[in-house]
């Protein structure tokens, strides 16, 4: 059957971002289609490689569980201890610290003033959450106390969230193309965007629309790329997500006269395993992740200490150290954790992949770890020595801290002196860059003189000026949803209005 080639509204992408454009587009009454370069079973971006986390406001369980956890059991609310609300002001103060104040704040109070109604948006067509009971909570007295702002996930994670999206998309009549990737945009004589150009399985094919979306993702699969606007080395570094977020969006858009905005010497990074692929594995996905370094030490080859590893929660920390282990000696860490922290870690460091030794003396370890025994030896005689006294809490600040230190651990601070001592090696995996489009408060992709291109609109990671050096955990999908749906509205009433 010959491919129709005339839409009210084209989405360029398949994740998050893209599909939540789709739906909010066929909402107003737009005939959509969805390009996805990868396969049938690739699809879904860097979403589906994700713990399916949100970060939005609420005011708590029982505002959740009229609305969001609407379906969780009476059985898993009872095993909630504490789950800490999250207000506008709160968040806005997060992501202004995190990100050196340096965040678009017309675009931060989008994204944080329409959160909660963004998920129960959401929420109406039937994606499911739950609360992040194994990853973002610590059990005190038989009760899940959640931390660190980032307590509700998709159910099924970020292939859950994708199949759930997708489900959605069918039931709203939205056509997908898969194998079909967007190689340029088309316009008209005054500059509106009419259309893409797209290579699928049988060529080039011109698809004309009233709109186009772009939420393709970031530049982080282009090595090329990454070694431009991060740096040397970044060539080098594993790819946690999709190999298809290879910058086309972004590139599309620059190519007609989009102005460029954002962190585009930054990106999202994390402590990887050092024996996962190149790209992301669908079957192990997110575990590759070593994110309770909080509770542990972090040495480089030398054995020596270069991270604060208890500065903040995890998710506000964990995606700048990533960039920080590309700085050590063979872009190589090893995160330590004595038996007394051990038991606690998350369920990322028990998956059958994991690069790992464990030793009854901190020198064996060092040893089969390759790391400098001397060296080693001695960051962690000094690292005891200057742990002082303090109530230990996992899951607040609780402020148990070291003193003296050239690189000081500000919280979570216990000596490493009960073995057996256990040790991961880590590099860096990158998620997303930061880089990428600058658009305006209606999703519309501003051209070089701060006007916006007529019919173009973006969501998702390939949108400059909202994270910058780094990140709070659990605000990616989030900003794609919200972006994602604010787009995909305008550019539905830009294509029937």
């Amino acid at each position: 059957m010959p491919v129709e080639t005339t839409w009210d509204v084209i989405v360029v992408g398949a994740g998050n971002a893209a599909m939540c454009a789709a739906l909010s587009a066929a909402e107003q009454g737009a005939k959509v289609l969805v390009l996805e370069k990868a396969t049938r079973e690739d699809r879904g971006g860097n979403s589906t490689f994700t713990a399916g986390g949100f970060r939005f406001c609420h005011d708590g369980v029982e505002d959740l569980r009229t609305d969001i956890l609407d379906d969780m059991t009476p059985g898993e609310y009872d095993s909630i201890g504490n789950l800490p609300t999250l207000s506008e002001e709160q968040f806005m103060e997060i992501l202004m610290r995190i990100t050196e104040h340096q965040a678009d704040e017309d675009l931060g109070r989008i994204l944080i003033g329409q959160s909660r109604e963004t998920m129960r948006w959401m929420r109406s067509h039937k994606i499911r959450f739950i609360p992040m009971f194994g990853r973002q909570s610590f059990k005190i007295d038989g009760k899940h106390h959640f931390y660190g702002g980032v307590n509700i996930e998709a159910v099924g994670g970020g292939w859950g969230l994708v199949d759930m999206l997708m489900q959605a998309a069918d039931r709203m009549g939205i056509e997908v193309l898969y194998e079909t990737g967007m190689r340029e945009l088309l316009q008209d004589e005054k500059g509106a965007v009419t259309g893409v150009r797209a290579f699928g399985p049988d060529g080039y094919v011109n698809f004309s629309a009233k709109a186009v979306v772009l939420a393709c993702g970031g530049f982080e699969s282009n090595p090329e790329m990454r070694v431009r606007y991060l740096g040397p080395g970044w060539e080098l570094c594993r790819v946690r997500g999709t190999q298809h977020n290879t910058g086309d969006g972004i590139n599309a858009a620059l190519k007609i006269g989009a102005r460029p905005h954002g962190g585009w010497s930054s990106c999202h990074a994390v402590q990887w395993d050092i024996s996962a692929p190149p790209y992301g594995d669908r079957v192990v996905l997110d575990n590759f992740q070593k994110h309770s370094y909080p509770i542990g030490v972090v040495v480089n080859l030398n054995g020596e200490r270069f991270i604060d590893e208890g500065a903040d929660y995890r998710n506000h920390t964990y995606a700048k150290y990533g960039k920080e282990v590309m700085k050590q000696p063979q872009r190589t860490a090893i995160q330590i954790f004595d038996e007394k922290t051990h038991s606690m870690v998350r369920d990322e460091y028990r998956i059958r992949e994991v690069t790992r030794a464990t030793s009854n003396t901190i020198e064996e370890l060092a040893e089969k770890l390759d790391i400098n025994v001397e060296g080693l030896r001695q960051t962690i005689d000094a690292f005891n020595a200057a742990c002082q006294p303090g109530e230990y809490n996992p899951s607040v600040l609780d402020g148990v801290a070291t003193r003296g230190l050239a690189v000081p651990k500000s919280n979570w601070a216990l000596p490493i002196d009960q073995g057996p001592f256990h040790g991961y090696v880590v590099t860096c995996g990158i998620t997303f860059t930061f880089g990428g489009l600058k658009i305006d408060t209606e999703g519309r992709v501003q051209d070089l003189t701060d006007k916006p291109i007529p019919g173009l609109y973006a969501a998702g990671e390939l949108v400059g000026g909202i994270f910058f050096q780094n990140y709070p955990g659990g605000t990616g999908l989030l900003n794609g949803s919200v972006f994602g749906r604010l787009a995909g509205k305008n550019a539905g009433q830009r294509a029937v209005g």
